[in-house]
């Protein structure tokens, strides 16, 4: 008796009526009855709050779902996707003796995982559940009450049609490799591989370069809290190497990845670096006596290292590595030999050749960082033409205390008067295509203007914005504390940059007054933006990762699944996947060490049953399948001359299906049968 009353309450119930039938009638789906048995579909359409009822009217689409075939009940309720809505449906199951379900409301993407698992806890096959999005694809995109009410209908009728059709499928479950993958090395990389050690599984960590710390090793300060960035992030990077469930890969790049969540096969290169890192004790002498020199990267090009050496003085790992394109005993038939000659402990190997290293993992973090906008695409700010126009890295280079100039803040050995900061060089900017917000530049200009006042208290100092965007915890503060300090904060569009004598004259627009200026300079700081990084191409190939339009990595969802892909197994972890601060990239490694973590102390997972199926006797082995597979998943047979899916590989998004011309592949859950009953329910108005 409750149970009746709150069913009246909360939905509505019909059966029965023209066209319909009670309970105890059989359907009608133009099969024979007994091949698909008697279907009893669940019909249940979602207010959604307003986000559906405003533009659509649920009850009469209800009550037009309840006169379809096969429908032995329809129902509307205010949340379907809540645990009441859930609940009601899981009774009906019992109740009535559902053979399927569909729910009308939001993005399948988002709720049918919600609602397949309420169908699986009333005993129902998960399978059989189908869903129609009557949100994104109707009640939001149109005004007219009734338009959207036909075409909820319509998109009802045809997801009854098609569910009368489903097949139960079976999910497989897979085995996990208990060690994980982490690409790149610096703040991001490191924080995911060091929770992933630390919670108890083995972690290959891929570094590209000879020592891990990334970006944030050639930062001087860091904001708001003007931390030492060395003495913040060493102590991270030795707990890397110290580590006894970290393989620390440095000098190494990812060569291929095959396989599917559980069980990824990694193959790594790893670059010869002609020294025996056993033997070497990172004593220094053959730095000092090797005679090549050549433009510092970790300084960006402003000093310059050996051809054999360490990229900084806290690198890890210590041991140096030799460049080989710049050595001259590679360049020049053994010629050279000053480093062997010099190593006491015969560390130095010149026959030292590149290894493949290959190894299982269960899961991968992608942590691979950014570039800096180039600022030659700019040319109209000088950055190529005058020496005294630098970006923000070399900024942090010159104020460094292991900088070019051991933090004596001087341009061609002149302290500078006038120091002139522009900001938004890269960002905001759509004629360079990067029309986006990179969220550092406000923050890491102020910070660099405070520092240039601590060590020029009497420099002008003039910071161009187009607005400022503290938007962190403690930036607005830092901001005020930073504009006390007599720091200029100009509003102001640049158009060029000229040299007028030994000065630079920076022009422009006070887009405040809304007139013409120009401003004399010593020194001009380019607040260059963040951009995604250009070796990150080769990686999305192999592990199938998708970009957003603004080429950076894509998440499954921006607010619920930001750090997962669509790529079960994968994840993503700080500046691949957006620009953002180190302590956004730092939280964000640890989500995605969580979300690494959780497969591999399950120990298994449900691999997706929505897969590809081949009937070999129609298969003509043309491989056209093969070819336009985008994960791998279906190879060629040359004994039998067929093709074969791998089902574990297969994610269901069927181009084979589509591609194939015999007509021999066939998409679970997404039958030729099923999708053309679709297309007859729209264009038939009725199940056909």
């Amino acid at each position: 008796m409750a149970e009746d009353k709150n069913e009246q309450r909360e939905g509505r119930e019909r059966a029965g009526g023209a066209g319909g039938r009670g309970e105890g009638d059989r359907p009608t789906t133009g099969e024979d009855p007994e091949a698909r048995g008697d279907q009893r579909l669940g019909v249940y359409i979602c207010h959604c709050g307003v986000n559906i009822a405003r533009t659509v009217d649920v009850e009469k689409v209800a009550e037009a779902a309840s006169r379809l075939p096969g429908v032995a009940i329809a129902k509307t309720y205010q949340y379907m996707c809540s645990d009441p809505g859930q609940s009601l449906i899981k009774s009906d199951i019992e109740k009535h003796g559902l053979t399927g379900v569909v729910v009308a409301a939001c993005s399948p993407r988002m709720h049918e995982p919600t609602f397949r698992a309420a169908v699986g806890e009333a005993g129902m096959n998960a399978y059989l559940f189908e869903m129609a999005n009557i949100r994104e694809q109707c009640s939001w995109i149109h005004e007219d009450r009734e338009e959207a009410t036909d075409k909820a209908t319509d998109l009802v009728r045809a997801a009854v049609a098609r569910a009368s059709r489903l097949d139960r499928l079976t999910e497989r479950e897979v085995e996990v490799t208990p060690e994980a993958l982490v690409i790149g090395g610096g703040i991001a990389g490191i924080q995911a591989a060091l929770d992933i050690a630390e919670a108890g599984y083995r972690v290959h960590l891929v570094e590209r370069t000879p020592s891990i710390g990334g970006h944030m090793a050639q930062l001087d300060k860091t904001f708001p809290t003007l931390d030492c960035s060395a003495c913040i992030l060493t102590p991270k990077m030795v707990d890397v190497a110290r580590h006894a469930n970290i393989d620390l890969l440095a000098y190494s790049e990812v060569e291929e990845i095959t396989g599917y969540i559980g069980n990824f096969h990694v193959k790594v290169r790893r670059k010869a670096t002609s020294v025996d890192r056993h033997l070497c004790t990172s004593c220094g002498d053959c730095i000092e006596k090797c005679p090549s020199r050549v433009p510092s990267e970790f300084n960006e090009g402003m000093a310059e290292r050996r051809a054999i050496y360490t990229p900084f003085p806290q690198s890890v790992p210590s041991e140096p590595v030799i460049d080989r394109d710049h050595c001259l005993y590679f360049q020049n038939d053994g010629k050279c030999g000053v480093c062997a000659k010099i190593c006491t402990v015969g560390a130095i190997d010149y026959t030292m050749e590149d290894e493949i290293a290959e190894f299982d993992v269960g899961t991968v973090v992608v942590a691979t960082g950014y570039d800096e906008f180039q600022p030659k695409l700019k040319p109209e700010l000088g950055y190529e033409a005058y020496d005294n126009v630098i970006t923000g890295l070399e900024m942090e280079r010159l104020c460094s205390a292991s900088g070019p100039t051991e933090g004596e803040f001087a341009i061609g050995g002149k302290e500078p008067k006038d120091v002139v900061f522009i900001q938004c060089v890269g960002s905001r900017d759509e004629t360079v295509g990067n029309p986006y917000c990179s969220r550092v530049c406000c923050m890491y200009t102020a910070k660099q203007a405070h520092l240039v006042r601590e060590k020029l208290p009497k420099a002008n100092i003039t910071i161009f914005y187009m607005d400022i965007r503290a938007f962190g915890k403690g930036f607005e503060e830092f901001y005020d504390r930073v504009r006390k300090e007599n720091v200029i904060y100009r509003r102001g569009s640049v158009s060029e940059i000229y040299k007028k004598g030994e000065r630079l004259v920076v022009r422009g627009e006070d887009t405040l007054v809304g007139e013409p200026m120009e401003v004399e300079a010593d020194l001009v700081v380019l607040a260059t933006g963040i951009t995604p990084r250009r070796e990150t191409e080769e990686l999305v190939k192999q592990l199938k990762l998708s970009r957003s339009a603004d080429g950076f990595l894509l998440e499954a969802h921006p607010k619920l699944r930001p750090v997962d892909t669509p790529v079960d197994g994968v994840f993503l972890a700080g500046c691949c996947q957006g620009p953002k601060d180190i302590p956004d990239a730092v939280a964000q490694a640890k989500g995605a060490a969580s979300s690494a973590i959780a497969p591999m102390a399950k120990g298994t997972v449900m691999a997706e049953a929505l897969t590809a199926s081949i009937d070999e006797d129609l298969c003509s082995g043309c491989r056209i399948c093969v070819s336009v597979c985008p994960y791998g998943a279906l190879a060629y047979d040359e004994e039998d001359d067929v093709s074969k899916v791998n089902e574990a590989l297969c994610k269901g998004c069927g181009v084979c299906a589509a591609a194939c011309p015999s007509g021999a592949i066939t998409m679970s859950h997404f039958t030729s049968e099923q999708m053309l009953a679709q297309v007859v329910a729209l264009i038939g108005g009725s199940d056909g």
